[in-house]
């Protein structure tokens, strides 16, 4: 039991630590891509620990939610980071990581965003049906179970997980406000969702938005992975199997970073007013994964 709740503060604080990495790199292989010097992988480390040194800017009628917002927000991704099964399947927050419950998780750093700011839509619903395609396939809305049913059962080939799998691709980049929902490195009014509603944050508060930023990409990333691409992730029971799983995290998260930098210098940016019709299709392909389980696969 110690060793588990060991190997969970290490699954916790290993997602924490690195999160500002994934998103470091991903700057480096679009930079590479669109023919510009690259930053140093290690660029928001250093930009979050430079706001960590700044005195926080704060309007004189600021509520005290505005202050406790990035906190919140911090602390549901760490939350999310711990539940998502990344290196091992029997972690003692397993019986939590209800698909449900993780969406829940997203939701509420949402609503905090939005209660800070001023939110725009939401993808909730388009990723409730990516989970529950999973669940039919595994019988099952814990986290865990799914990755158990997915990864340790003979190959089979699930044209829903593939709609699935798309749709989940869609609603992460909107849920990150990553190109062609938004643009994360602008800072013009007209073009930007998520920076619009931070610009009032600085210093710590804005450092504690970052690094939130930075875990939310690695927690889509590593959801994704035990969703869709969850061999390698160490069986229970297994703890030989982790070294394994550690280096194949590695590789899987250095992959996607590339797909997602490559995906992001060919793509353009959507007018503000076509996010909707955007995020419509991610629920329309969710769904259509979800009658296509019932209609072949059953």
């Amino acid at each position: 039991m110690t060793a588990g709740i060991l190997l969970q503060i290490a699954q916790t604080l290993f997602a924490i630590l690195l999160a500002p990495l994934l998103l470091g790199w991903v700057n480096q292989c679009r930079a590479w891509l669109q023919g510009r010097g690259a930053p140093p992988i290690t660029q928001p480390y250093r930009v979050i620990r430079k706001l960590f040194h700044k005195d926080a800017v704060i309007a004189h009628h600021a509520s005290p939610l505005f202050r406790f917002a990035p906190y919140m927000i911090f602390s549901c991704m760490a939350l999310a980071a711990g539940i998502v099964p990344m290196i091992a399947n029997d972690l003692p927050f397993s019986p939590a990581a209800d698909a449900i419950a993780l969406v829940g998780v997203f939701a509420l750093a949402r609503v905090f965003l939005a209660l800070a700011a001023m939110d725009i839509g939401t993808s909730f619903p388009a990723l409730l049906m990516v989970f529950f395609t999973a669940s039919l396939i595994s019988q099952s809305t814990e986290l865990p179970a799914i990755v158990e049913s997915l990864a340790h059962r003979e190959f089979a080939i699930y044209p829903s997980l593939a709609f699935a799998a798309v749709a989940f691709w869609m609603i992460s980049i909107a849920e990150n406000a990553r190109i062609p929902v938004d643009n994360p490195t602008t800072h013009l009014e007209l073009t930007m969702i998520h920076e619009a509603m931070i610009l009032e944050y600085s210093a710590r508060h804005l450092a504690l938005i970052e690094w939130a930023v930075a875990l939310k990409l690695f927690t889509y990333s590593a959801l994704g992975i035990a969703l869709f691409l969850p061999w390698g992730i160490a069986p229970a029971g297994d703890w030989g199997a982790l070294p394994l799983a550690v280096l194949a995290l590695f590789a899987k998260m250095a992959g996607g970073g590339f797909l997602l930098a490559f995906m992001e210098a060919i793509s353009a940016k959507l007018r503000l007013f076509r996010v909707p019709e955007y995020l419509g299709t991610a629920f329309l392909l969710a769904v259509l994964g979800m009658l296509i389980h019932f209609l072949l696969e059953v």
